[in-house]
């Protein structure tokens, strides 16, 4: 009897130790930490997301800029993306997608808001899907955008279609994760922040990325009181555009107590870790690793 269990044992320590069952442990385990890389490509969007094994874009700066994003990609060892979610139609966000897929980096889904002042015919993510072969998804309010069982992107807005600016059609996202949340906000201006307000459904999170490039007619107090983030990230370029980012802005993340980080300030981008619910945020220069 005692051989039967002492060989049970041993069994079991062995299944333990084999590359199989460590593989299955660590895919059951969430991520220690989520990391986000909100990149340098001027005054423009496009941030990166590492997610349980998982790569996702947010938004890919301008045309001009897309050599920037994709040597960032290479720094950073990606060799296929889970997913690009663009939030709106403007060149800034949008204009580095068609060079990204011409390059041949594999995406396994893109994603746009159903809401625009674009027909579906003119659409740029829609006919850039069709033109390279990549699944497409349209979303609205609501939906979700899932990574893993413990970690998504919930589509907050835009709740209504906004016929003439396009940044009030803005994809307003939760990352959601077990370390902690993150609000990204595309061009969201005033407008759009009120009706999600009135709706209910914009809350507290640990990191903002900073509508419409910290421009004064985005992130009002009502807003900003409501998300209290710890750190916020403005990703825009002060000799493009000086005014941006407006210094009230700045006085009004200061007012809430966030950090504030811009990428003008990094010349590969702001890397911000979220573990446990605390984030943390440093500029990055040179390689991105």
């Amino acid at each position: 009897m005692i051989q039967k269990i002492g060989a049970c044992i041993f069994a079991f320590l062995l299944l333990a130790a084999s590359p199989t069952a460590r593989a299955e442990t660590v895919k059951q385990n969430p991520q220690t930490e989520v990391k986000a890389f909100f990149l340098n490509v001027g005054k423009a969007d496009a941030a990166l997301f590492s997610l349980n094994g998982k790569w996702f874009l947010v938004d890919t700066g301008t045309k001009d800029s897309a050599d920037t994003m994709m040597s960032v990609l290479e720094d950073y060892g990606v060799t296929q993306l889970d997913g690009i979610l663009i939030t709106h139609t403007d060149k800034d966000h949008v204009g580095g997608l068609k060079p990204l897929l011409k390059s041949g980096m594999p995406v396994a889904m893109l994603y746009a808001p159903t809401y625009s002042v674009d027909s579906v015919e003119d659409h740029p993510v829609w006919t850039a899907a069709e033109k390279y072969g990549v699944p497409f998804r349209w979303l609205n309010a609501g939906d979700t955008v899932t990574v893993d069982d413990s970690v998504s992107f919930i589509v907050l807005g835009p709740i209504s279609r906004d016929a003439e600016n396009e940044n009030n059609n803005s994809l307003v996202l939760r990352l959601k994760t077990p370390q902690g949340d993150m609000l990204l906000t595309g061009d969201m201006e005033l407008p759009e922040e009120t009706e999600l307000l009135a709706a209910g459904v914009i809350q507290s999170a640990a990191v903002l990325k900073v509508g419409h490039h910290g421009a004064g007619d985005a992130s009002g107090e009502p807003f900003l009181y409501t998300v209290k983030p710890q750190i916020a990230v403005i990703s825009t370029d002060p000799e493009e555009d000086d005014r941006t980012p407006d210094p009230k802005v700045i006085r009004r993340l200061w007012n809430i107590g966030a950090e504030v980080f811009s990428t003008y300030q990094a010349s590969c981008c702001v890397e911000v870790t979220l573990r446990d619910g605390n984030a943390v945020g440093r500029l990055v220069n040179g390689s991105a690793r």
